[in-house]
């Protein structure tokens, strides 16, 4: 176990799983007392079962998969792992990406009880690669299972964490060191008993954990306590303990920040006095991302038109608005429609116009309703009865060209996400201060679009998110990958519900107090309050997609109707870009998907061979090719090991390499000679009317008796390393492709030594262009494979040794290690075709298990083996075997000359027969049957007792 342990470390980044124990010498920074970082951790918890019993918010917007999708279902292959491992000498930009499993990762890098922390790469929903920090907890009875607490690794570096200090938790900056950022920031645990220490508060970390009573919370916030809490370790000496981030009080103290970097335009004309006039110089320049961009004609203009209609001392207010009042009662003259809010929505109050007319249901004479106490002006003062302004011919140069830069920067990619950037990045600071895209979460995650219309529980996720410099704050309330919901009563939700653009020239009080509280907390008002907002929808092709949302600070105009139709016809343009990049991505999701359903992600676990795969697409950015490899495990601790290759490349090479696999597996478990099991394959082939061709290669390890037979269609030679480090290129008969036909396929039988290897792989990988694949074969067959090492490390050595990027056909590399199971491991015996032998079969696996010193297993292991033995003898013609295999479990075998599988049925209430598969299935950990050349076997599998 400890080995395997140190195997799968050396898979990950930066692991510190042992935290050290109570009594150690202490080391400089190592105890920080009342210092902690506050981090937003994501919790993730296995069962013992192996399926997903929490998946926590933080989650959610961490890895993108949804709690109610991720609830309940397999860990294994829910969260995709890619691992750059440089060689010595080799830079992690060259080095062979792995694939593996996150979850899966975990489980065996904590399968010896000690808890684990590290850096671990994931693929999230979106497939982009996200470096993560980790804390891996295995739980003891009665809890049983993993907990995992999850970080983002690139905020927590580039910013460094927020500090928490004094029992308030009072929050403070981590100021980057002189060397800049925190590239060495990792994860750590603390040594045990912090809690019993009183170091760190348990009701912090209380509240992380899984849902349950006030007494098992703290059971299992003991354990974790004696194991290690989790911690970040700054430097070498300096590790601070972790505690979960509030995002409310993480939202409001940027709030706070926000509002000394934004000061009104009363408290920046107290501070600095009048600004000066547009006309004598032109509004300060706002750097975004290092651009320095000045403001439109137009944008000129209307701020020309609203000082002149300023009386005096409104100094930086809107127009029409008294100096002492913070935003208007009544919409500005710059937004000729006023403000009918929809029934559902409530009405304004004296603070301030909600939402303009852009919002509501058009009427039927398309004019958009006028209350009667405000008549609209025109440019002189007088009635104009017109809807909107007219432009200029500057003012409609400048749409035209927003509109044609919008065309030809907005979707020249296919990816969702930097389409979405391109999109903000157009706008900001041309347009608004801040733009943000969120899409309806729905879109992104399901295969099909939802039939039910967006409500106040539809969930949104930022995509994109583009600010001022001087915005920086933004940036903590909501970033992007972030859910959130809006309700009706809201800007960006009625925007949403509606599929209208909703225009708020000034946020008033209470609309800022709405929109708070569904960013997440009321003290967020006066983030946006005084600001101007204009919210647009995103919808194409007859579904609405998300919004684009757009802020102004007050030191610029206030959005109009004229920039709400402008950006209303720019959003349809950019909602045919997005939604070409959605369909794109979930096509390439569907080929992504097909090629990971078929290459299994893991090795299995069998005892008696130690297995590694790798698999390198000839085209990475489609993943899907022809090749597949399996390891199959048989009756009698046997395994299959199969490499196949289907001509051609693409979707429909992948789809035809699935109906092989999933064939060949089916074939597998009827336990065939390899030569038969080909014959019968290649016969399927013929009646499926495929008319692709495929070589394979399939072989059956037996620990036991430490033999290999092997049969070829065609395939690449296999190369077996000998214990002594010499490679031999077995020869074999070559038969003919799968789908050929009327070949025969001969199977060949070689003794194998414990501590050997066996390596298959795919032509892609030994065939040398311009060259004869037997020169790849024989550096094959050279000292290339230390024998020593572990099939992991065999794996990166050939590849990084056989394999360049120049190559275009797929790789498929299977390694095998023969370790075999020892003689003493193993007990076997023939019964004969007797009821009597019954008690026999009790009485010898009684003995062997007291001699294994395993009686804890006696009581159970005799009754189901009493139960196996009773059916083998009623059906059994000749002979009847037991065989008792001890591994890392207990494996049970009875077999017998009748071909005709058991199967579960109900028993009869008051019956006295039929009981024996339904024990068998309450008892076992594990149980199966397959069928032989000759009749079959029924196994079961039981976990060996703790020492």
């Amino acid at each position: 176990m400890a080995a395997r342990r140190e195997q799968t470390e050396s898979m990950v980044a930066e692991s510190n799983s042992t935290p050290r124990p109570a009594d150690a010498e202490a080391v400089p920074g190592d105890h920080p007392t009342g210092v902690a970082a506050l981090v937003r951790l994501a919790l993730v918890l296995v069962d013992r079962a192996g399926r997903i019993a929490q998946w926590s918010r933080a989650a959610e917007e961490l890895f993108g998969h949804r709690a109610e999708v991720a609830h309940d279902r397999p860990a294994s292959g829910l969260l995709p792992a890619v691992e750059p491992l440089a060689a010595p000498g080799q830079t992690a930009g060259s080095a062979v990406r792995r694939r593996c499993d996150a979850l899966d990762t975990l489980a065996a890098l904590t399968a010896d009880g000690r808890p684990w922390a590290g850096q671990l790469a994931v693929i999230d929903r979106e497939e982009h690669l996200r470096d993560v920090l980790w804390w891996a907890w295995p739980l003891p009875d009665p809890f049983g299972g993993l907990l995992a607490l999850a970080a983002d690794a690139r905020p927590l570096r580039t910013a460094g964490p927020r500090l928490a200090l004094g029992e308030r938790l009072l929050p403070f900056a981590a100021a980057p060191p002189a060397r800049g950022g925190f590239h060495r920031l990792g994860a750590a645990l603390t040594p045990p008993g912090r809690l019993r220490a009183g170091l760190l508060s348990a009701d912090r970390l209380a509240g992380l954990l899984p849902a349950g009573s006030a007494a098992r919370r703290a059971l299992l916030l003991n354990v974790l306590d004696q194991a290690g809490l989790p911690a970040l370790r700054l430097d070498p000496a300096t590790v601070l303990p972790v505690l979960p981030a509030d995002p409310q009080t993480a939202a409001a103290h940027a709030a706070a920040g926000l509002g000394r970097r934004y000061p009104t335009a009363q408290q920046r004309a107290a501070r600095v006095g009048p600004p000066p006039q547009p006309e004598q110089s032109a509004p300060p320049a706002r750097t975004v991302r290092g651009r320095t961009p000045g403001p439109l004609p137009a944008q000129r203009e209307t701020a020309e038109r609203s000082a002149a209609a300023q009386p005096s001392g409104a100094v930086g207010a809107p127009a029409g608005v008294p100096p002492t009042t913070p935003a208007p009662t009544t919409p500005t003259t710059t937004t000729p429609a006023p403000a009918v809010p929809p029934p559902t929505a409530p009405s304004p109050t004296g603070g301030g116009a909600a939402i303009e007319p852009a919002a509501a249901e058009p009427p039927a004479n398309g004019r958009p309703p006028r209350r009667s106490d405000q008549t609209p002006t025109g440019a002189e003062g007088a009635p104009s009865g017109r809807l909107s302004p007219f432009l200029t011919n500057g003012q409609a140069g400048e749409q035209l060209a927003l509109l044609n830069e919008v065309g030809g920067k907005v979707g020249t990619t296919l990816d969702l996400g930097f389409t979405a950037h391109e999109l903000c990045q157009v706008l900001v600071p041309r347009v608004a201060d801040f733009a943000c895209v969120d899409l309806v979460d729905g879109l992104i995650s399901d295969s099909e679009l939802p039939a039910a219309r967006p409500d106040d529980d539809t969930m949104l996720r930022r995509v994109a998110l583009v600010y001022n410099e001087t915005g920086g704050a933004w940036d903590h309330v909501l970033s992007e990958g972030s859910l959130v919901s809006m309700p009706r009563r809201t800007p960006p939700g009625m925007a949403l519900q509606l599929n209208q653009p909703v225009l708020v020239p000034v946020i008033s009080a209470d609309v800022a107090v709405d929109y708070a509280i569904a960013l997440g907390g009321a003290r967020l008002a006066q983030v946006v309050s005084g600001r101007s907002m204009l919210v647009v929808p995103l919808s194409a092709r007859g579904t609405v997609l998300g919004i684009l949302k757009l802020l102004r600070l007050p030191d610029r105009a206030p959005f109009d109707e004229s920039d709400a139709a402008t950006l209303k016809e720019l959003a349809v343009r950019a909602a045919l870009s997005l939604d070409n990049a959605r369909l794109h991505r979930a096509e390439a999701r569907v080929a992504t998907t097909l090629q990971r359903s078929m290459i299994p992600t893991r090795p299995p676990q069998i005892p008696g061979v130690q297995i590694a795969h790798r698999y390198l697409p000839g085209d990475p950015k489609a993943e899907v090719g022809g090749d597949w490899f399996d390891a199959i495990q048989l009756p009698g601790s046997r395994v299959a090991l199969v490499v196949g290759d289907v001509m051609g490349h693409g979707l429909h090479s992948a789809a035809a390499m699935g109906r092989f696999r999933t064939a060949m597996q089916t074939l597998a478990a009827l336990d065939l000679p390899p030569g038969q099991l080909l014959r019968h394959l290649d016969n399927l082939a013929h009646k499926l009317g495929d008319d692709h061709l495929a070589t394979c290669l399939y072989a059956v390890y037996d620990p036991i008796n430490r033999t290999c037979e092997l049969a070829s269609a065609g395939h690449v030679p296999p190369v077996l390393v000998h214990p002594d480090g010499s490679g031999e290129l077995l020869e074999i008969p070559a038969g003919a492709p799968i789908g050929v036909g009327g070949v025969p396929f001969v199977a060949k039988t070689i003794d194998v030594s414990d501590g050997s290897m066996l390596v298959l792989c795919t032509d892609g990988l030994v065939e040398v262009r311009g060259g004869d694949i037997g020169a790849g074969l024989a550096a094959l067959c050279g000292n290339l494979i230390d024998p020593r090492q572990s099939p992991e490390q065999a794996c990166d050595v050939v590849l990084k040794r056989l394999h360049s990027d120049d190559r275009k056909d797929d790789v498929a590399l299977l390694v095998a290690r023969f370790d075999g199971v020892a003689p003493s491991e193993v007990a076997t015996w023939d019964l004969r075709v007797d009821h009597r032998e019954v008690r026999r079969a009790r009485s010898l696996v009684r003995e062997q298990l007291a001699g294994w010193h395993l009686e804890a297993l006696s009581d159970i292991t005799e009754l189901l083996v009493s139960e196996l033995v009773t059916n083998a003898v009623r059906v059994a013609r000749d002979r009847v075997r037991l065989q008792l295999i001890r591994v890392d479990k207990l494996l049970v075998e009875v077999s017998d000359d009748n071909h005709n599988l058991p199967s579960l049925e109900p028993a009869e209430q008051l019956g006295e027969t039929g009981r024996g598969l339904t024990l068998v299935t309450k008892l076992a950990e594990r149980w199966g049957t397959a069928r032989k050349a000759v009749g079959k076997v029924v196994w079961f599998e039981l976990p060996l007792p703790h020492a």
